[in-house]
């Protein structure tokens, strides 16, 4: 699994220890095989094809330029999988870089009977509460491109933080680290089976 590096000034390497932390949890509950650490790719990159997985987030700015739109899509058309994962304060930066990415479509809500959600885990009412910043409810967006989602957006909820080391976030509790840890492992599921 890879961490998307980019530019801007938006700390793109927040949550130090989440996709690590994901990745034991991926490696021990859905058979997958991934190195233990996770891989650190800049979004223009060749190396982005490497990775089948790969996970954005941040508080801040973000900026793509015309390369790294055309390598985004290409590699997204091409079978990866993006997970962006609003820390807090990305989405009114994040919406329109992927707009330029994919100016056809728009983030669309996946509903709670959404797949993804229906991996080896059950997320009924689906993508849980983690995180709290605003009192508002969690949300799951995707961009879907020709039936496939390419691009899992979690907005108010904080995925990341719960993937954490325990004790990180003292007002996560264990449970909601678990149920965190359980929405990943769907989410890549979803992305190596779909």
């Amino acid at each position: 699994m890879g961490k998307l590096k980019y530019a801007g000034g938006g700390d793109w390497y927040a949550n130090r220890t989440a996709l690590p932390n994901l990745i034991a949890f991926c490696n021990k509950n859905i058979s997958t095989n991934f190195a233990a650490d996770e891989g650190i790719v800049d979004v223009g990159s060749a190396e982005l094809f490497n990775y089948p997985f790969v996970y954005m987030t941040g508080h801040g700015n973000v900026t793509f330029n015309t390369q790294e739109t055309a390598n985004l899509r290409k590699y997204l058309i091409g079978g990866g999988f993006l997970h962006i994962d609003d820390n807090y304060g990305l989405d009114k930066f994040i919406r329109p870089q992927m707009k330029k990415v994919f100016p056809e479509l728009d983030f669309v809500e996946l509903p709670a009977n959404h797949k993804i959600y229906h991996q080896k885990f059950k997320f009924a009412n689906g993508l849980p509460k983690i995180h709290e910043h605003d009192n508002k409810r969690p949300q799951g967006f995707a961009l879907v491109y020709k039936g496939k989602v390419v691009c899992y957006y979690s907005y108010e909820t904080d995925l990341g933080n719960g993937w954490e080391d325990y004790g990180t976030y003292p007002s996560d509790t264990q449970e909601s680290r678990t149920s965190a840890l359980k929405m990943g492992a769907n989410l890549v599921q979803y992305a190596l089976t779909n």
